[in-house]
Parts: C-alpha cells; sequence; structure tokens
C-alpha cells in the first residue's frame, strides 16, 4: 500500500481548490456553481455518486438529504463516519447542482443527469490522490456506466451481479426516495445485499 504523505496533503489542497474554483460549466448552471466534494488522501471508501440536489447546493453537505439518510443506513455507518473525510471521500460525477428539468423546460420531474464535464476533467486527477481507498461505491446509473466497462444493459441486473466487480467497486441503486418503487420491487437487494455490503464498508474502514 502506498502510504499517505504530507506531500499528497498539499497536492489535494492545491487540487481541491482547483475544483471550487471551476467554472468549466458554469453557463449551463441555472442556480450557480458550488462544487460538493469531500475528499481526503486518508480516505479508505469512496462514493460516486450522481450530482448534488437542490437541498444539498444550498448547504454545501454532500448527502444532506433523505438520500443521504438512507444511504448511511445502507453501509451501516454514522453521520461521524460518514463525514468523515479521512474515512470517506465522496466524489460524484457532476460536482453541482445540474438544475431541474422544470427549470429547463423539458416537461419532466426531477433533476436535469450530472453535467458530462466534471468527471473527465477532475476524476482521474483525484484518484491518483485517494491512494489509500479500498473500496468504491458506485451509486446510480451514471457512475456504473462510467467506471464498469463490462457492465449489463439496465441498473438492476448491474446491482444483481455486482459481485462481478469487486473487489474493488460496488454498485449500488440510488437512495433517492424516488426510487422506493425500485425497491418494492426487489426486495432481495435490501433483503441479500444490504448485510454484505455493510460488512465490506466495514472492513475497508478497519
Amino acid at each position: 500500500m502506498i502510504l499517505y504523505t504530507k506531500s499528497k496533503a498539499l497536492d489535494m489542497v492545491s487540487l481541491l481548490t482547483q475544483v471550487k474554483n471551476c467554472q468549466l460549466c458554469a453557463s449551463c448552471l441555472v442556480d450557480g456553481v458550488r462544487p460538493v466534494v469531500q475528499i481526503d488522501p486518508q480516505a479508505k471508501v469512496l462514493i460516486i455518486g450522481q450530482a448534488p440536489g437542490r437541498k444539498v447546493h444550498l448547504s454545501g453537505i454532500p448527502f444532506d438529504d433523505a438520500s443521504g439518510d438512507r444511504l448511511r443506513l445502507w453501509l451501516g455507518v454514522t453521520k461521524d463516519v460518514f463525514y468523515d473525510a479521512k474515512q470517506i471521500a465522496i466524489m460524484p460525477m457532476g460536482f453541482c447542482y445540474p438544475g431541474s428539468y422544470a427549470a429547463s423546460g423539458k416537461g419532466k420531474s426531477g433533476d436535469l443527469p450530472p453535467r458530462p464535464e466534471c468527471a473527465p476533467k477532475w476524476h482521474d486527477l483525484l484518484l491518483q490522490q485517494l491512494v489509500n481507498v479500498k473500496l468504491i461505491l458506485l451509486v446510480g446509473q451514471y457512475a456504473q456506466q462510467y467506471y464498469l466497462a463490462d457492465k449489463p444493459k439496465t441498473l438492476t441486473e448491474t446491482v444483481q451481479q455486482w459481485r462481478r466487480f469487486g473487489p474493488r467497486y460496488i454498485p449500488l441503486p440510488h437512495p433517492s426516495p424516488r426510487n422506493n418503487i425500485w425497491l418494492s420491487r426487489n426486495p432481495w437487494f435490501e433483503d441479500e445485499l444490504l448485510s454484505d455490503i455493510s460488512l465490506r464498508v466495514a472492513n475497508a474502514l478497519a
């Protein structure tokens, strides 16, 4: 294992400053730029989600909503652990709130997809700093499409075959209340997977 060093921390501080000042897709963000990430070189678990929702955009705290409550329950971690950047890093596919379909006039409900500029610009640079990560949780279809080259066509099939992608990756459905119907139709997820997933998270953090 590569050891955490002071130089790595300094590199991360510089990199995070660049991320926080990013204006790459500012012209596309109706609600403005506010990158939301949680990163430290000592982190053992990395969560790659979709993009901040409006509530998270306002607070600047990742998963500071009902989705976060459910995700922490799935992972078997407390808020103190979840928000300790030295234990858990959080790096969404899009760092800023992309806005809503309603505001865009596209006639749908919910939030727009993550902006496509973020991951190609920043993910590899941040991953180079996360030298102690043992487990990466891919939350939602956008993260899975980006990181799992040989994934099945659907999210359901991908999550069902989650052991294929270990030990480094675990694909998860998004914990949003909008996915309550999916969870009710797929009881195997909570019945069979969550105990294994929480155990893997605990082992990675140990």
